[in-house]
């Protein structure tokens, strides 16, 4: 077992690691107060090549391994989960699903401009009585032989108002169930395609959260994704690996908290000298670094597994399982450990505290993530 970096591994994490610091951190907490979605930071990222690090150079993409993108989710979200999530769902669900599923009339149009930063995507898949069960889905994308007539409605959509392409999951044939399931590719501004109020949350309040509607969207046959029926396999095996960048971000989360609050004992005094000094704390400490130090390999293990192409459908559930879980246990030690300064914003710890619940609940919650890995023990 090697658990060694590379030096390019290496120099990626470095670059994501001082883009968080000069360019994510500077205004972090009045993006969250407001609400206000990092529009230029996700550029900037975009040129740096973050938006579609796994995609195929001749698509523009970086034609990275999945450690490199687990290395940036974690660098970026210690500092700013909104905008890692941004880069989650670009990377994770939308390019790898067109670069891997996608046809090539279908990449050279959307792909490369989703690669660049030039346009950014959506994965729909969420609907308000469908999203742990993603076979009840209620959206219908009915065959009218050259094109499809969607409607329905998403729920929690990210990068909902800010996207440009978005991947739809729709239900054209009801009597095959998840067999009649099929992916769409929708462009922002067509007709009967609007986008919903946007939501106010407890966490990644940087990030734009929509429902989106569709009233007799009319899509082309080419914005199929796949065979007919295919759809259903396309979401699956996308969340997959969106969950090794979900895990990754959670990851992030308790390791910006940690260091925060590492960094913090080190200066708060009480009782005559540093409160890392006192056993209450180090203890505190202690058990924070073993538990993201546990995460970490499972996060590395799943990634390591869809690198070397081996089934991540388990490893990757295991991660988000216990690193989202890791995410919450440090964030709320985080703010414990700096006292009634955690419960101030300038501190950011209470921030991060926010962000990482959603970890334990997007691209499957925790409980969807145990059905995968009790399955996964029971299927032999």
């Amino acid at each position: 077992m090697d658990f060694s970096l590379t030096e390019e591994h290496l120099m990626i994490r470095d670059a994501a690691r001082d883009f968080a610091k000069t360019e994510l951190l500077p205004g972090v907490i009045e993006r969250d107060n407001l609400q206000r979605f990092p529009t230029e930071q996700i550029k900037k990222m975009g040129e740096l090549g973050f938006l579609g690090m796994m995609a195929d150079p001749k698509y523009g993409g970086g034609g990275m391994d999945t450690i490199s993108y687990v290395l940036v989710m974690e660098e970026l979200s210690k500092v700013d989960a909104s905008a890692s999530v941004i880069v989650s769902v670009n990377n994770s669900l939308v390019c790898w699903g067109l670069d891997t599923y996608g046809n090539e009339a279908q990449k050279e149009k959307y792909l490369t401009k989703l690669t660049s930063g030039e346009s950014i995507g959506a994965f729909c898949l969420s609907e308000p009585e469908a999203g742990s069960d993603a076979t009840s889905q209620k959206t219908t994308a009915i065959d009218k032989g050259d094109h499809y007539v969607l409607n329905g409605t998403k729920n929690w959509i990210t990068n909902g108002n800010s996207a440009d392409y978005y991947l739809v999951i729709a239900q054209t044939d009801k009597e095959k169930k998840h067999k009649g399931i099929n992916a769409f590719i929708v462009e922002k501004g067509w007709d009967g395609f609007e986008i919903g109020v946007k939501e106010d949350k407890l966490g990644i309040r940087g990030s734009d959260t929509h429902s989106l509607i569709f009233n007799d969207v009319k899509v082309p046959k080419e914005n199929r994704i796949g065979e007919d029926g295919f759809g259903f396999k396309f979401a699956m095996k996308t969340l997959s690996g969106g969950r090794i960048g979900i895990a990754a971000q959670a990851l992030g989360i308790a390791s910006g908290a940690y260091e925060l609050a590492r960094d913090y004992s080190k200066v708060r005094k009480a009782f005559g000298t540093e409160i890392c000094n006192h056993q209450a704390i180090a203890f505190k400490l202690a058990d924070m670094h073993t538990s993201i130090a546990a995460a970490r390999h499972l996060v590395m293990k799943s990634a390591w597994d869809k690198d070397q192409g081996n089934s991540y459908d388990m490893s990757s559930a295991m991660a988000k399982l216990y690193a989202s879980q890791v995410a919450m246990d440090v964030s709320v030690e985080a703010v414990q450990v700096h006292g009634g300064n955690g419960f101030v914003k300038e501190y950011h710890v209470e921030r991060l505290m926010r962000d990482a619940k959603i970890t334990q609940i997007y691209e499957g919650t925790s409980e969807i993530q145990k059905i995968v890995i009790s399955r996964g023990l029971l299927a032999d």
